[in-house]
């Protein structure tokens, strides 16, 4: 079993009190300091704030795993669905300049908060309706790391990923060549098309920091000096340079990011439990690396050393990129805006768009076919029907202007079937919530599918805030080829329960104990 000791569903009223204290307190500051938020829209607002927030104070009172998927949803949906949409209306910032703007903001906010509202609701319904797995009273099967075979898989499989990502860098020129590439196709220039194609080399070429990880926590969980907290920090450290040179200078900070939440799960599963204390210190350090990747991302690496050469020099390449504290929390980590804008667009009186009636999902579920075997792809994809929503039908022109926003759940579902729809959008994501939570409470602690479990807990929050196709190269490309590794390594093992162990020697001692009453009894 995982490290979760209590039911993860049982309900708790001092939590419910403690969320809506929270919320509460946060809705009067803002009503307090600003009259902006005198408007109804703050009441869904807070009302999927309080709901999401008890999942949040669960795991903060220890009541979920560090890595309880549920908890962890309920901590982003706190900012997702609660601070998101108050700090846009704080800081008056919404989507770029080009965008026509609705003249309030705060009614297309409630909007979506009330949708939302509904959706949480079914999400909190449907989630309690998953069964947890249960443990067989005897024992149960698992997943056992073969030593001698996973030396052989891993090494030869981080060698092919190391040449692969070599040869990578050597089509681009050399390292430099490809962080200009990357910036290029940042930007939308001509470089892009050199990085088309490329996914199923990525899949394996960028898979060697994990492989790596997962290498040393297997040997590590072997040899007790290799489990003090200073040699998994510097491992920690490691992992993240291997990571920049096996993708991260691609300007992808999500790959970065979440490859390091994967990292430490593994400490946490493989080698030792991870407190709330190292989430938080992990968390500090891991909005610095966004932000200043963020600049990295705009410009590369020039554009990082400008932006640290003084105070003014910052302010400037902030302005020049965008890339500020508030575009991080908001941009990077919410969908507020753009699915307040999907919502008055989708709603005006003279809207001229088209749902798409699912077709963008089709479109996603071919982006791992490659375009030899399927030259012609569907066509009403994401991203045209995404331009055509936001700046008008026919604005969509392939190669010279579309929109590149992701839209998340409900914002992908309102292009296809349209608002009234996405709440029922959150009853796969309670599915696929309850699933992996229920592989939590139920592998063992020795089972190695423990070594893919936070990339199932990543993808969980994945799944809230991106699109189909997104969805789809995170599953496959972050965790396809370490998968491939984990199920060729391992053997299915049936391991006793040590409880029933115990108990049947109880009873065997226990019966010997009588026996041996009974045959002095008659002696004498």
């Amino acid at each position: 079993m995982s490290d979760q000791s209590v039911s993860p569903r049982k309900f708790h009223i001092d939590s419910v009190i403690i969320s809506f204290v929270v919320c509460s307190l946060i809705v009067a500051w803002n009503l307090h300091t600003s009259p902006k938020f005198e408007h109804w829209f703050l009441i869904p607002v807070a009302l999927s704030g309080f709901v999401v927030t008890i999942d949040a104070v669960n795991w903060f009172m220890g009541r979920l795993s560090i890595f309880d998927p549920v908890g962890i949803i309920g901590l982003l949906s706190f900012h997702f669905f609660f601070t998101a949409p108050i700090l846009h209306v704080s800081w008056d910032q919404w989507l770029e300049p080009w965008f026509q703007y609705p003249p309030d903001w705060r009614p297309w906010l409630g909007g979506m908060a009330i949708f939302n509202l509904l959706g949480i609701i079914v999400y909190r319904f449907c989630l309690n309706l998953v069964p947890l797995k249960s443990h067989n009273a005897s024992g149960q099967t698992v997943w056992q790391i073969h030593q001698k075979r996973f030396k052989l898989v891993v090494n030869a499989a981080m060698a092919v990923s190391a040449v692969l990502q070599i040869n990578v860098y050597r089509q681009f020129g050399g390292v430099m060549g490809y962080i200009n590439s990357a910036n290029s196709a940042a930007t939308g220039a001509e470089e892009v098309d050199k990085f088309q194609g490329m996914g199923i080399v990525f899949l394996v070429s960028e898979s060697f920091p994990i492989l790596a990880m997962m290498a040393f926590a297997v040997w590590a969980k072997q040899h007790k000096r290799l489990q003090s907290w200073p040699v998994l920090l510097i491992a920690l450290v490691i992992f993240i340079v291997l990571q920049m040179f096996f993708g991260g200078l691609r300007g992808s900070r999500a790959n970065t990011i979440w490859a390091l939440f994967w990292a430490a799960g593994i400490i946490h599963f493989w080698i030792r439990p991870i407190t709330k204390k190292d989430i938080a210190l992990g968390l500090v350090f891991l909005v610095c690396f966004m932000y200043i990747y963020g600049f990295f991302k705009a410009g590369g690496v020039e554009a990082v050393q400008k932006a640290f050469s003084g105070e003014e020099a910052r302010a400037q390449m902030e302005e020049e990129s965008g890339r500020t504290w508030q575009g991080m929390l908001l941009g990077d980590l919410g969908r507020s805006d753009v699915q307040a804008f999907m919502l008055h667009r989708s709603m005006r009186p003279n809207s001229d768009h088209e749902y798409a009636w699912g077709q963008t999902y089709v479109a996603a579920s071919t982006i791992l076919i490659p375009s030899a075997l399927m030259p012609h792809k569907p066509d009403r994809n994401k991203t045209r029907e995404g331009t055509e929503l936001l700046f008008g039908k026919g604005s969509y022109i392939p190669g010279q202007w579309h929109s590149s926003k992701i839209y998340g759940l409900t914002g992908e579902a309102m292009l296809n079937f349209g608002p009234f729809v996405m709440p029922f959008m959150f009853i796969p994501f309670a599915i696929l919530i309850g699933w992996v939570q229920s592989c939590l409470f139920s592998w063992h602690s020795s089972d190695s599918r423990l070594l893919l479990l936070p990339m199932l807990v990543n993808f969980c929050f994945v799944v809230l805030v991106s699109d189909l196709d997104n969805d789809i190269f995170f599953l496959m490309k972050n965790s396809g080829f370490p998968t491939l590794v984990v199920w060729l390594s391992s053997q299915k093992k049936f391991v006793p329960n040590n409880l029933g162990n115990l108990q049947a020697i109880s009873t065997k001692k226990l019966s010997q104990m009588r026996t041996v009453h009974r045959k002095l009894k008659s002696q004498n």
